[in-house]
């Protein structure tokens, strides 16, 4: 008895340490791929403009959608049951579920970025509502395959937590983008061409080349090493059907919200026409939201991120080998070191927020965008590491809820507040949005463990 519950402490440590450096590394990996981000926002703001920078980001709801409907859930589901196989010592179950998740996710993807080259046209027109986005699009639709295939291995890392590769691949991805980017834009300046967002989507696409190849090398050593054959794959319709059966409620919730994150950013130009500016001015305000001022506020939630990352799989395990007290721990600490980061943010943004805009940016009003939305951060940060809590637990259905609800609170302000209030409305409807979704997030979990509330002191070592 004694020690069997030795060798469960033992366990419980080797997860804990696991979890940590697994976050240590993606946190500095995550910083230092925002700090280049962040510069590289800085270098297309000055080469394309505010308004080149709002094109850019019309984009993004599109890709958002595609990457919803054919990676997100499955890289989600595949980490989930590889990391299950894992804890029971199923190697070759772990290796087919991987190989199995990535075919579909792959082939679905290749199915989506021939259905987007298709209609660029009616979706740039359409559906962004700025022709000027079809050549984009385009050029984004060949990135969308790539783009399954890294997050599925890296999926497949994160399950063991084994985070180098992910880590190393994120930092390559950003590197390759913004040299790119660089090139690109030389390039155009010496045949005496204006630099357009042109030279953010082929950044896009260039990197997530080398990305995938980069991942596939380490992938294929990584199964070397193993000494496992990966054909043929053992009862591959079973696998599929779990893998389904996670990754179709997932898409959906992903579908559902990312549509309307995509309804959310696409009206926030037209009801800022309505307010009364001109169409220039209305990208030129959404440029500077989304392409400067956010971009700040979510820099520090590279920590945040990185703990979420590494939640989803050990929880997962460790509802699989049943250690709810393990579970309730986990969570407890989460919230005490997103809420702490996040009331620290807030003062820094809160003061500093206009020397930032103006120094970083030169530009007043992204100051003042930083300073109103300080204070969204305690609740931001948190969300995203509940939600990753829920989705472990197998909560899908209610973290959807609650995030529906929020962000339906976010669009009521872009369609009813902004054209009264101006953009200045949205933010107050992004914060009462996060508020909302982090209590809803707070009371589920609590019904399902009790969660000590405590911020402070921070108990690492209970």
């Amino acid at each position: 008895m004694a020690a069997n519950c030795s060798l469960g402490k033992v366990k419980v440590m080797g997860q804990k340490k696991q979890l940590l450096w697994g976050t240590i590394i993606l946190t500095a990996t995550g910083f230092l791929s925002r700090l280049i981000g962040f510069f590289y926002r800085i270098f297309l703001s000055h080469t394309i403009g505010a308004e080149g920078l709002g094109i850019y980001q019309l984009v993004f709801p599109v890709q958002a959608l595609c990457l919803a409907l054919t990676v997100m859930g499955m890289s989600t589901a595949i980490s989930r049951f590889v990391a299950s196989r894992f804890a029971v010592k199923d190697l070759k179950g772990a290796h087919d579920i991987f190989l199995v998740g990535t075919g579909v996710s792959v082939l679905f993807a290749c199915l989506v970025s021939w259905v987007i080259r298709e209609n660029a046209s009616f979706l740039s027109s359409v559906f962004l509502g700025e022709p000027r986005t079809e050549s984009l699009l385009c050029l984004m639709s060949w990135s969308l395959p790539l783009c399954a295939l890294h997050n599925c291995i890296n999926g497949y890392f994160y399950a063991q937590k084994k985070t180098g590769i992910p880590a190393a691949s994120q930092l390559l991805e950003q590197f390759v983008r913004v040299a790119t980017a660089y090139l690109a834009y030389s390039f155009l300046l010496s045949r005496g061409q204006e630099p357009t967002a042109w030279i953010a989507v082929i950044g896009i696409f260039t990197s997530e080349l080398c990305v995938v190849l980069f991942c596939l090398f380490f992938l294929l050593w990584n199964h070397q090493k193993s000494k496992l054959l990966l054909f043929p794959i053992q009862e591959p319709f079973g696998h599929l059907r779990r893998l389904m059966g996670m990754y179709l409620p997932l898409t959906t919730n992903r579908l559902i919200m990312t549509f309307l994150a995509s309804a959310e950013a696409i009206l926030i130009p037209s009801r800022l026409l309505i307010f009364g500016y001109t169409s220039s001015t209305a990208l030129s305000i959404y440029g500077v939201l989304t392409g400067m001022a956010l971009p700040m506020i979510l820099f520090p939630s590279a920590v945040t991120n990185s703990i979420s990352v590494m939640l989803l799989p050990s929880i997962a395990q460790q509802q699989a080998l049943g250690q709810k007290k393990q579970i309730q721990k986990t969570i407890e600490l989460t919230v005490q070191c997103c809420l702490l980061l996040g009331f620290l943010c807030t003062a820094f943004f809160a003061v500093f927020g206009t020397f930032i805009g103006n120094f970083l940016f030169h530009n007043e009003l992204a100051g003042s965008f930083i300073q109103t939305l300080a204070f969204v951060c305690p609740f931001l940060y948190l969300n995203g590491t509940l939600n990753s809590v829920l989705n472990g637990l197998g909560k899908t259905g209610t973290s959807l809820i609650h995030s529906i609800l929020g962000i339906t609170l976010r669009i009521a302000s872009v369609i009813w507040i902004i054209p009264r209030y101006s953009i200045q409305g949205y933010l107050w409807g992004l914060l009462a949005g996060e508020v909302l979704v982090t209590f809803l997030h707070l009371h589920a979990l609590n019904r399902i463990v009790q969660i000590n509330f405590r911020l402070l002191p921070l108990r690492l070592n209970k």
